[in-house]
């Protein structure tokens, strides 16, 4: 792994699995979610990873939301903004790769395989839901894959690749890493790679510190220094695996699209307070917090675009 000078701290801002019943404050609309990415940015982090919502939460992949959203962050930061390519598991491969097409933005992400992605258990945890379509979404992942295939995969890989986009490669098991390797052997995915860990969501490796220093041994064997590695685990570990991420030289992702919580007990109200206690947590490990142009050289970007 490239060790990183600086921790690049990334905030996924409201994603598809986390539905309105489950927190009011979750960023819905467009303008919500702008200024909740907005507020991460002020707080130190230097990418946002955005999915799109319809005003009643519902996800969608229009991207006229998706340039409605990039439009009021690239007005008023220089933050590296990362379209989801994974979209939902609802929704098709035309889909969920619409806004990326039509923004062609310097950041991706890119979900290395098809896999169970079941999030059907919020249902056994919300007692009054405020839309009617919330329920059925989530006890659809308990029968419905969500699919990845290696040509979907290279498919996205050279037509974005054509704008100069690069790719955050979401590895949810260890499996990924091997799937991330035949593409870097096809000289498809380029590095340097930016391999986020993911762990803890049913169907993917588990939220257990020992599996996280066995995705980044593995990746050391397979990558070298050609990849740096970020990693984040879904729910109440969210902190303390980003904290371990920074401890192992990687980089770090929070936000109410991967844990709506800031404590025991405690939601999280904004992203930006997610953002503001990781911060401290790895500032108390003695490292550096890397800005937007920082993280860009890191990364190999090419730099923002106005879509």
């Amino acid at each position: 792994m490239r060790k990183a000078e600086k921790v690049i701290i990334t905030t996924a801002v409201t994603g598809s699995v986390h539905v309105p019943s489950q927190s009011p404050h979750l960023p819905l609309s467009a303008a919500q979610v702008a200024e909740s990415a907005l507020a991460a940015v002020e707080a130190g982090s230097a990418i946002v990873h955005l999915h799109a919502r319809q005003p009643d939460g519902r996800p969608t992949a229009d991207p006229e939301v998706f340039e409605e959203i990039i439009s009021a962050l690239t007005a008023r930061t220089d933050a590296v903004v990362n379209i989801t390519t994974g979209g939902s598991s609802a929704m098709t491969m035309d889909e969920r790769l619409a806004a990326a097409m039509r923004l062609r933005p310097e950041l991706a992400s890119m979900n290395m395989g098809s896999m169970n992605f079941v999030y059907s258990g919020i249902a056994d945890k919300v007692t009054a839901w405020q839309h009617d379509w919330e329920k059925p979404y989530v006890l659809n992942t308990y029968s419905k894959p969500f699919v990845n295939t290696f040509d979907s995969i290279e498919h996205t890989l050279r037509t974005l690749g054509e704008f100069g986009t690069r790719f955050e490669y979401e590895c949810y098991d260890i499996g990924h890493l091997y799937s991330l390797a035949h593409f870097v052997d096809a000289g498809l995915a380029k590095p340097p790679l930016l391999i986020q860990g993911v762990f803890g969501v049913l169907g993917g490796i588990g939220a257990d510190h020992a599996n996280l220093e066995h995705m980044v041994h593995i990746a050391d064997k397979l990558f070298g220094d050609d990849y740096t590695f970020s990693a984040f685990a879904a729910g109440r570990e969210q902190l303390r695996f980003g904290t371990h991420s920074a401890w192992l030289g990687g980089h770090v992702r929070v936000g109410l699209e991967d844990s709506l919580w800031l404590g025991r007990g405690r939601l999280a109200e904004t992203n930006a307070q997610q953002v503001r206690k990781i911060r401290a947590a790895v500032e108390d490990l003695g490292k550096e917090i890397a800005t937007p142009d920082e993280a860009r050289q890191m990364l190999a970007l090419r730099g923002a675009r106005t879509p």
